[in-house]
């Protein structure tokens, strides 16, 4: 690992916090390095509030999607809600149906197969949409590189409402309407929005119609949060505020579908990251093991006992999603070895009967692994689809988009995306794939790297300490838990590897003090084979984030060590 400790902001910076918040120094540096300057912004970050959320009209065609979809209430039509089969397709769709069916009963939801439809707008939604009278489409978390399927669409009498935030294409579609902040002509302040923070943003303009206030919308905030968490978007600006706010309801009053999710789990209160590894990927199973309609079904269910009957079902299609990610982790890291390319800037692997559901997870453990650009491919009718991952700094999107010409279709994020290809394209985008990353990579992004906030003294670690440092949640993107290094610390003797396997190595800390001993637990997972280099009371540097141990009642501060040298 690399260590990089961020630079220390401007002292005057710092000391103006301390003074006007009463904070220590190593609190007001986390803050202005987040951004933070003054007692306002301050008063911001640590109090976000409904009313820092932007008016919704200030995004472009705001005015234009509202007039449609009233005019559709007004003559009866029906509706149809599209979303894609992930996390923040599926909390999009059902919020933005729930939202409307509260209000008009013509309205239905779509959602593609992952297998036979793929990704986005697809000509048989279309086509279910025209057999079944549906005049109007609003799309969610898709269809800003739709062109042809729109105008597909207009040719059969059906309009496009387009809700989408990824990066548009150098043609915008013909769309009634087409939000997404990332237009360069859209001037909306904030363009971090998932797909389910845009459809919460036109639910936020409809309601204004009909004298809803801000407070009316709070119980849909819980899709909006599990969407922000799942799809790794910026925790920050507005995302925050519905984060915020969404986390609440969702461990005071979610709905019946996420109730039934986290009904198990035995934990006071949930964070973003409990959203990212317990709720989303429950949700995700449904479309990558069967479809993504049997999660809007839980989300969108009302009756606790029934939601309880869907999350079950989903809860086996988890547990096969497991089974199979890890049977394919295993073969596609056996072929990395197999291909005896350890000097490559990239990892792309093929096999034809790896699950399409699951391949997105594959690439993930993968780059986790071997830490370069990966991209996993499997067969998928008579064309190849794989998912894409990246490494932290570097752009995937723009080193698929210089390989444009051996692709089909491609799109996603800077992190992630997904492509599809001829097979006879497979050869000659592995090989122009490797030479884009090799070209353009940084090579030191292919050591994975730690980045450390501040350094901390062990006797700094309070209770009030870590009570102001929860006051910075929700972390994410933008806003990660803050890491701290300590130096010339060693372990008083009572450090073992523990687990089964004895992976995993537990640490009580000493930094030996004139006068006062100061003695902390720390955890690191992953770390066992780590455990001569603290044998003997040998002095070590550790570099961790702080969190909570509970155990048998009794709750301690404790370390989640990262790394030591």
């Amino acid at each position: 690992m690399r260590w990089t400790v961020k630079p220390i902001p401007e002292k005057t910076k710092i000391k103006h916090l301390q003074e006007v918040l009463g904070v220590d120094a190593t609190i007001a540096t986390l803050l202005v390095q987040r951004g933070v300057e003054t007692f306002e912004q301050a008063k911001d970050f640590f109090r976000p509030q409904l009313s820092h959320l932007h008016d919704p009209y200030l995004m472009k065609d705001m005015d234009k999607a509202v007039e449609r979809i009233e005019k559709a209430i007004a003559n009866g039509e029906q509706i149809l809600v599209y979303g894609d089969y992930d996390v923040d397709g599926t909390t999009a769709v059902s919020l933005m149906s729930s939202y409307l069916l509260s209000v008009y009963s013509n309205v239905a939801t779509y959602i593609p197969d992952r297998y036979n439809e793929g990704y986005g707008v697809s000509y048989l939604g279309i086509d279910f949409a025209h057999d079944n009278d549906f005049t109007l489409i609003v799309a969610l978390d898709c269809g800003i590189k739709a062109i042809d399927k729109v105008a597909y669409a207009k040719e059969k009498g059906i309009d496009f409402v387009i809700c989408d935030h990824h990066r548009p294409g150098a043609e915008i579609p013909d769309a009634v309407a087409v939000l997404d902040a990332k237009q360069e002509d859209c001037h909306y302040p904030y363009d971090e929005l998932c797909g389910c923070g845009v459809g919460f943003k036109l639910i936020q303009a409809l309601g204004a119609n009909r004298n809803q206030t801000i407070e009316d919308l709070i119980p849909y905030l819980d899709l909006v949060a599990t969407a922000i968490a799942a799809d790794i978007v910026p925790i920050t600006g507005e995302n925050r505020v519905l984060a915020y706010y969404g986390l609440q309801v969702i461990n005071s009053n979610p709905r019946a579908g996420i109730k039934a999710l986290i009904q198990n789990i035995k934990k006071k209160e949930l964070t973003v990251t409990d959203v990212v590894f317990v709720i989303a990927p429950r949700i995700n199973a449904a479309g990558r093991m069967k479809h993504g309609q049997h999660a809007v079904t839980l989300l969108t269910e009302t009756d606790v006992n029934q939601a309880e009957v869907y999350a079950k079902e989903i809860e086996e299609f988890n547990q096969n999603r497991r089974t199979l990610d890890q049977q394919i982790t295993e073969e596609a890291l056996e072929q990395i070895k197999e291909l005896k390319e350890e000097n490559n800037s990239t990892s792309v692997v093929y096999q034809e009967d790896w699950h399409k559901g699951v391949i997105g997870i594959v690439a993930s453990r993968l780059t986790e692994t071997h830490y370069r650009p990966t991209v996993v491919f499997t067969k998928s009718g008579d064309k190849l689809a794989a998912s894409a991952r990246s490494v932290i700094g570097f752009d995937v999107y723009n080193a698929l988009e210089a390989c444009a010409d051996c692709m089909e279709q491609f799109g996603g994020h800077m992190y992630a995306a997904g492509l599809t290809l001829k097979p006879e394209q497979y050869e000659a985008f592995k090989a122009k794939f490797e030479a884009v990353v090799k070209a353009t990579i940084d090579t030191k992004l292919l050591t994975p790297e730690i980045t450390i906030d501040a350094e901390l003294s062990l006797e700094s670690i309070t209770p009030k300490f870590y009570r102001i440092l929860k006051q910075f949640e929700p972390f994410g993107p933008g806003n990660m838990t803050p890491v701290f290094l300590t130096q010339s610390v060693q372990d008083t003797g009572w450090g073992k590897p523990v687990g089964e396997t004895k992976d995993h190595l537990r640490l009580v800390l000493d930094a030996p003090i004139p006068g006062e001993r100061t003695n902390i637990t720390g955890i690191g997972f992953g770390l066992g084979a780590k455990y001569e280099l603290v044998t003997d009371k040998k002095p070590f540097s550790v570099v961790y984030s702080l969190d909570e141990n509970e155990w048998q009642g009794n709750v301690s501060l404790q370390l989640k060590i990262r790394d030591l040298k």
